[in-house]
């Protein structure tokens, strides 16, 4: 089978490459799917450059969709033939980008969600799911204002509606890109740089509750803080250096949620009904995954890059 991989570390452009490797065997609690579409993240990146570093090959795409192949021992709950997304495991030779790839969890694609879309959610469902929860953005949320750094990110655009579905009021930065969609919403929006912080404060009459960061790695931490009553007001999911030093939380603190629960196949429903969206900017074929890659590298991807595998 066709598969994205790499056998040394390295910047990815240099090391990733198009291989033929066997199909994965199935373990037990396990499904093999024949993948129709997977989702590039920075993720798959880091991975190349040594992030959990392991026994290579090591594949890359960290999220996919497609039609269940084989079912493992000890799996009930899923039939050969049925559509489903999720996470791909990476810790093997082969992940997500691939003809074919193994899911050690899933949950069923609804009618009327097409495979592009359905593997543009997980990363970002789970990620935004888990950055508002561990910043404390309650189930019902009416009269709490929520501002949300970088909502142009797929993570950020997932918190954005994510937080008014809960009834927060919801300020988000975003470039021009994003913002007109972002005000289609519901949310009130800003420009992010200089001067961010204080046209934060405009719009929200005041202090905000709390305030998510999903933008990459920034400056922008000091300037969230202004908009808050107190660091840890503030969950930050990308800048881990700066919030260890300004009292600000991370993603993966002592306080932070990890089990989204059953919100994927919650928010897929969503997104099969049309009221939940991650923004896809451009589908590629696999053989065109440098492409992709150098899109997804350069930091302006302009929304999910997708790989389609069939």
């Amino acid at each position: 089978m066709r598969t994205l991989r790499f056998r040394k570390y390295g910047s990815p452009l240099d090391v990733v490459q198009l291989d033929d490797a066997e199909t994965p065997a199935l373990g037990p609690g396990q499904i093999r799917i024949a993948v129709q579409a997977c989702g590039l993240n920075p993720a798959d990146w880091a991975l190349c450059d040594g992030l959990f570093a392991g026994t290579l090959p090591r594949g890359i795409g960290l999220e996919v969709s497609g039609i269940v192949d084989a079912i493992g021992p000890e799996v009930a709950d899923v039939e050969v033939g049925e559509p489903v997304l999720g996470p791909a495991p990476f810790q093997g030779a082969t992940a997500g980008a691939s003809d074919y790839a193994l899911m050690d969890s899933w949950v069923p694609r609804p009618p009327g969600l097409d495979p592009i879309a359905a593997a543009a959610l997980p990363m970002a469902v789970e990620t935004a799911h888990r950055g508002l929860a561990g910043l404390g953005v309650p189930e019902f949320a009416d009269g709490i204002t929520t501002f949300v750094n970088g909502a142009g990110t797929t993570v950020g655009y997932a918190a954005v509606q994510m937080a008014l579905r809960k009834g927060s009021r919801v300020i988000a930065s975003a470039g021009k890109n994003y913002a007109d969609a972002l005000r289609a919403l519901g949310a009130q929006v800003t420009d992010y740089g200089e001067g961010m912080s204080e046209r934060v404060l405009e719009l929200a009459g005041g202090r905000v509750d709390l305030a998510l960061d999903a933008a990459p790695v920034s400056n922008a931490l000091p300037d969230i803080l202004r908009t808050v009553g107190k660091p840890e007001d503030v969950l930050t999911l990308g800048n881990s250096a700066a919030a260890h030093e300004l009292g600000v939380r991370t993603q993966f603190g002592e306080n932070a949620t990890h089990d989204p629960g059953p919100v994927l196949g919650q928010y897929a429903q969503l997104a099969a009904e049309g009221t939940f969206t991650v923004p896809v900017a451009r589908v590629f074929p696999l053989e065109d995954w440098c492409a992709a890659a150098e899109l997804s590298l350069s930091g302006h991807p302009g929304g999910k890059l997708i790989l389609r595998l069939k």
